[in-house]
């Protein structure tokens, strides 16, 4: 059973369809748009037995479904892909129905973020992929892992010592790829904060008190306030799916 989501704000609403929330959620069209997607518990924990994916509900899962339409690309680290046990970014037919009927690819690519290329190529994420993914590494990453990647995937260099997330977005966008949307984890949100390249936060809050060691939605040694504005509220049951843009 489909999960209902009413608006909040800033036009209250009840049992929006996806038309309207894809229509809520619509990037930009005329700019490159970098967008975050997380999950957090109540008390900050930004996962449950090492997993995302444990936090969400109903409503959390149908708009982390939405939200790969609007992608030319979808943004991971290799430490997530891992932990949360990605595929290939192949999506369900209904989905790629729609990207056709609005002039998109079937499938977005999927860009994965690594500076040990620690990845197995014989994965299904490359395996299955409808589109040849993308690897962002730095340029001493291992020669043999590079090589052996190379053959599934375009492997890019964004920095020596460690992934530039300028340098990712710029490749990202001179590909054609504007709408960049990323699935985390806490480094690369971190990264990309440090790096001020995050245009955009949706956060789903989950009515969960969790405890324990799990930690934050964004992780790097560096500080990086970043002042964010409210642009909507909405609600599954007792889940609030929030939406914040970076204050320019």
């Amino acid at each position: 059973m489909t999960a209902t989501i009413d608006s909040l704000w800033p036009e209250p609403a009840t049992a929006l369809d996806d038309d309207r929330l894809l229509e809520l959620y619509a990037p930009p069209a005329d700019r490159t748009w970098l967008r975050m997607n997380f999950v957090a518990s109540l008390d900050g924990a930004a996962t449950r037995d090492d997993r995302s994916g444990g936090l969400g509900g109903g409503g959390d899962h149908r708009v982390f479904d939405l939200l790969r339409r609007h992608a030319d690309v979808v943004l991971v680290g290799a430490g997530t892909v891992r932990e949360e046990g990605y595929g290939a970014m192949r999506l369900g037919d209904d989905a790629a129905a729609w990207r056709i009927d609005h002039g998109m690819p079937a499938h977005p690519v999927f860009a994965l973020v690594t500076r040990r290329l620690d990845l197995d190529p014989a994965s299904p994420v490359f395996t299955d992929a409808p589109v040849r993914p993308i690897v962002y590494t730095i340029s001493a990453a291992p020669a043999d892992r590079r090589a052996a990647l190379s053959a599934v995937a375009d492997i890019v260099d964004a920095g020596e010592a460690e992934v530039d997330p300028t340098r990712v977005r710029d490749d990202l966008a001179g590909r054609g790829l504007p709408r960049i949307h990323a699935e985390g984890g806490p480094s690369l949100l971190g990264a990309f904060l440090v790096a001020g390249a995050v245009d955009e936060l949706c956060l789903t809050l989950a009515p969960t008190l969790e405890a324990g060691g799990a930690g934050r939605i964004a992780h790097d040694p560096r500080s990086a306030p970043t002042g964010m504005s409210l642009a909507g509220v909405l609600r599954s049951g007792d889940e609030l799916l929030l939406r914040y843009r970076a204050v320019s």
